[in-house]
């Protein structure tokens, strides 16, 4: 039941943000569940629910630094925050 929340919880809310639903990216979180069931062979449920956390982390981190997502919106920002540089 656990491992049902996140991607419930991620899917109804990019339903809300962008008013469709990603079947790939509701079925990711599950399984990541299952990877790290079977890589860390433990039964603890918050353990796996926490590195499932942590590894989209740093998966989207390094996507964004990959992608130079912030040097691409930086004007975005200037202008939305009144930034000076």
């Amino acid at each position: 039941m656990l491992f049902l929340i996140t991607p419930l919880m991620g899917s109804l809310r990019n339903f809300t943000k962008y008013k469709n639903f990603n079947f790939i990216i509701f079925i990711r979180t599950p399984l990541i569940y299952i990877f790290l069931y079977l890589f860390l062979q433990t039964r603890n449920i918050w353990k796996i629910l926490i590195y499932e956390r942590w590894f989209m982390f740093i998966y989207k981190t390094l996507k964004s630094i990959i992608n130079k997502d912030y040097i691409r919106k930086k004007e975005k920002y200037i202008k939305k925050y009144n930034l000076k540089y």
